[in-house]
């Protein structure tokens, strides 16, 4: 009896502790949910301040934009006109750091400073241009025009050594009446016209001269480049023409973009300038390969930005034109466009692009012709804008055979399996209706 009343207590005892670790735990699971609700109320919390913080910082950063030095207004915004002439920031500044150039305004009363030409004679650093009958070691003011130098800094550059607006657009007019001398190869003429012209553009940055002088000066350098670039893609005497036709062609983009932002800081109630539109129209012309995007931003994008009475302008209509049949491989309306419309400039930039398809048209007629009905060169030169002896030979460039029948009249044969673009690129052929481009 003894035994089973222990029995019986140890179980009571046992039931008891049991039931009062079931409770224990009920308790802490309780505290536990509730520490948890606590933390999700307090992580959220958290977050929403987290939130408000960078709302405020990203509302604060777009209230300050306009007061940091380096904030561009987008293209087309003529309301601050004046601040964005204290604001414009050329590819020339870029180059020389000129965010920090004090400002300057420049004595030199000459194309180049007395130092600098004292210093080139000494070191018998004169460019065939500059010498003095002839001699390496002597030059006049006259002759000497100053260089471009990467390294220039205006914190140390003396008023002395910079050339003011006058000096700069007489120097200007100097260097190209330089761009038809015929007494030495076109390679050496733009080797100091592009190096001299550079230096013009430092020292409008270093002075920060934006008015309108400085776009007509813009205007005539841009120029200079796009016309360097027609000739300089003829050019085949020098070995290394590929990479002076690439330095060319990025000083143009350079150029053309300082010249677009001038061409904003000036504007005036939305107007446009005589000549903007087809110095704007290059741009397209620029990107008519879609593989290449020289000037960085997408066409789609830059349009966004145009102003209306620039879209509507004959420049750019011609412009969009020939790009929407180029890549749409029309040939007949892409030339016939270009013989009709094109000016002097935008043939400079269009020309690489005429044999190309000049080329692919061949390819066309040649996959798609009647193999028994052989297509006349006479009437394939006048879609192709060229002459019926040019046209032939550009065949057997692309590995084309060509034929006469029985009047003489000379045929090509379709269905030729040999068609190839030339690897040594194209040769330069006449543009028939635009011959006066051609000289």
């Amino acid at each position: 009896m003894e035994s089973e009343r222990r029995s019986r207590e140890v179980r009571e005892r046992t039931m008891e502790r049991s039931h009062q670790n079931r409770k224990g735990r009920g308790n802490h699971s309780s505290f536990s949910s509730s520490s948890q609700s606590t933390r999700i109320r307090n992580t959220k919390v958290s977050n929403f301040n987290e939130s408000s913080s960078a709302t405020n910082y990203a509302t604060n950063n777009r209230s300050n934009a306009h007061d940091d030095p380096q904030w561009k207004p987008r293209r087309g915004n003529t309301s601050s006109s004046n601040n964005q002439k204290e604001k414009i920031k050329t590819e020339e500044d870029k180059e020389a750091d000129s965010s920090d150039f004090p400002r300057l305004i420049g004595t030199c009363p000459f194309m180049c400073p007395e130092s600098e030409r004292s210093q080139r004679e000494r070191l018998q650093d004169l460019a065939v241009f500059e010498r003095l009958h002839g001699n390496p070691r002597k030059t006049s003011p006259a002759l000497a025009v100053k260089k471009f130098c990467r390294t220039i800094s205006a914190k140390h550059m003396q008023a002395s050594d910079v050339r003011p607006l006058p000096v700069l657009e007489d120097t200007l007019a100097y260097l190209l009446n330089l761009l038809d001398s015929t007494d030495h190869p076109f390679e050496v003429v733009h080797d100091f016209i592009f190096d001299r012209t550079r230096s013009i553009r430092q020292d409008l940055s270093m002075q920060n001269i934006v008015d309108d002088k400085s776009i007509y000066m813009y205007e005539k350098m841009v120029k200079f480049h796009v016309i360097s670039h027609l000739k300089l893609q003829r050019c085949r005497s020098s070995s290394n023409i590929s990479s002076v036709h690439y330095l060319n062609m990025e000083q143009l983009t350079k150029a053309l973009t300082s010249l677009y932002n001038l061409y904003d800081a000036n504007r005036d109630s939305g107007t446009v300038y005589g000549n903007e539109a087809e110095f704007r129209s290059l741009y397209v012309l620029l990107h008519l390969d879609s593989n290449t995007q020289p000037m960085g931003e997408s066409l789609s994008l830059w349009f966004r930005f145009v102003l209306h009475p620039i879209i509507r302008s004959k420049e750019m209509c011609f412009a969009r034109n020939v790009l929407r049949f180029y890549q749409m491989g029309n040939y007949m309306r892409f030339f016939s466009t270009i013989s009709a419309e094109a000016s002097y400039l935008q043939y400079c930039i269009l020309e690489p692009y005429i044999n190309k398809v000049r080329a692919l048209s061949l390819s066309c007629i040649n996959n798609a012709g009647y193999k028994l009905h052989p297509y006349p060169l006479v009437h394939l030169s006048k879609l192709l804008k060229m002459k019926e002896s040019d046209l032939e030979v550009l065949c057997n460039a692309c590995g084309l055979e060509t034929c006469a029948d029985d009047m003489g009249n000379k045929l090509l044969p379709t269905k030729q399996t040999t068609f190839c673009c030339p690897k040594e690129g194209f040769q330069s052929y006449n543009f028939t209706g635009l011959e006066q481009f051609e000289s």
